[in-house]
């Protein structure tokens, strides 16, 4: 009888990733171009009718790359959750987000684990990979797959490999980005590693769930508090009066030591503004303040209000109200040259203005509709016009493809949260952060 480390390491094993959106999808598309037999399992039909009929809906994997797979039938998509039943390793790939509360909201782990425990058998792999609080993995998930009556490390096999997928990017993929893997017992950490080794040029194993939970939050509240620093520092800048790009630019010259961060007008995407708070939480329950991640909550999440404080300002000196003044937000998705919103500081930057009285449209090349306290928005479709018609113009998303000459002669006021246009010879009209 073939053990499942040798499916793995043949290739015979049969893959399951349950969630197949911009994490899983990555995902399962490389275990099917190694070779395994791949089954992508998701609640949205949209998504399942797109894979079989070999198109792609994440900007990262083009349509090129799943056809074939699907065609070859190394790739399917599925509603059916009994599809685990047949699976020999089970990647979970599902949302992570915050509730009201701000509190993590671990539902759809939960909702995954539990189908998988009703259909759970012998010999089978899960690995979680949703962002979560550190003790998740052995705290939440094992206890569901033991109620089973089957045992961790030798009926099956459970391990936590935190996703480091980055949209939009391509110097870095699933093939290249090392990948963090820790089991809960040694030979669970053994049959993970194994089937990432298909996949990836570089497995770092840990000694547990937990620390693979801890690194993948640190890697992220890293990058929150390093750029809530940043954002202070522009504020700083701007009571000094200051070009904060040109101070971080000259500070960048140190060889050692130093490590540059850009302000913006907030955190977006799913991951910087909710993963500190996971970490947060989890050491609250420990009697435990994360103070370095409120402060920097409290920046990075109040500079939308500081932007518009900027805008009112503009306008104020070109002899104009808030209240009536068309603004044009140039830029929705939470990063430059992707189409996703999640969490962008687009929102609550249209709603502080909306509140103010303004007037707001919005154009962005990878979003065709925003939908603000219940209004959709339309990106428009002529820029020229807008930029013309705008009494002032805001930059939130510093798209590629955005011409910034053209930008800059035909608008009339531009406050630019992004450093994306020239002050120089400018004549005033755009604002920096």
């Amino acid at each position: 009888m073939t053990t499942l480390l040798e499916k793995i390491q043949n290739r015979q094993a049969k893959v399951c990733v349950i969630g197949i959106g911009y994490v899983g999808l990555p995902l399962a598309v490389a275990f099917a171009e190694t070779g395994f037999q791949v089954v992508g399992i998701d609640v949205d039909a949209k998504k399942v009718s797109a894979i079989m009929a070999g198109e792609s809906y994440v900007l990262d994997i083009p349509a090129a790359r799943i056809a074939p797979l699907v065609s070859s039938q190394r790739l399917s998509a599925t509603l059916d959750l009994d599809s685990l039943r047949t699976a020999d390793a089970i990647v979970i790939c599902v949302p992570t987000p915050l509730g009201k509360t701000k509190d993590p909201d671990v539902s759809f782990i939960v909702n995954a684990v539990e189908e998988i425990a009703q259909r759970l058998r012998s010999q089978q792999l899960i690995v979680l990979e949703s962002t979560t609080y550190p003790g998740t993995t052995e705290e939440i998930v094992l206890p569901i797959l033991e109620r089973t009556g089957l045992k961790v490390g030798s009926d099956f096999y459970l391990a936590f490999s935190p996703e480091r997928i980055d949209p939009g990017r391509t110097d870095f993929t699933v093939a290249n980005t090392p990948k963090i893997v820790g089991g809960v017992t040694p030979i669970c950490l053994e049959m993970a590693r194994n089937l990432y080794a298909t996949i990836v040029a570089r497995v770092v194993p840990v000694s547990s769930p937990q620390a693979a939970e801890m690194a993948k939050l640190l890697e992220n509240t890293f990058r929150a508090v390093n750029i809530g620093l940043v954002n202070e520092v522009a504020i700083m800048c701007g009571r000094l009066g200051l070009d904060v790009y040109e101070v971080i630019d000259a500070a960048a010259t140190k060889p050692f030591g130093f490590m540059s961060f850009k302000p913006g007008p907030g955190l977006g995407g799913h991951c910087l503004p909710i993963d500190p708070r996971y970490l947060a939480w989890k050491l609250n329950t420990l009697n435990y303040r994360a103070r370095f991640i409120e402060v920097a909550e409290d920046i990075n999440f109040g500079m939308p209000a500081y932007v518009v404080n900027k805008i009112a300002r503009a306008l104020n000196d070109h002899g104009k109200p808030v209240k009536g003044s068309q603004v044009l937000v140039l830029g929705v998705a939470y990063k430059r040259d992707v189409g996703d919103v999640r969490e962008s500081p687009a929102f609550d930057l249209i709603a502080l203005l909306r509140e103010m009285g303004a007037r707001i449209k919005f154009h962005d090349p990878y979003v065709a509709e925003l939908e603000s306290d219940g209004t959709a928005l339309q990106s428009e479709k002529d820029l020229d016009a807008a930029l013309a018609a705008s009494d002032c113009v805001v930059v939130i998303t510093d798209h590629s493809s955005y011409d910034w000459q053209r930008v800059l002669a035909r608008s009339s006021l531009i406050v630019d949260t992004r450093n994306a246009l020239p002050r120089a010879n400018a004549n005033g009209k755009v604002i920096g952060l």
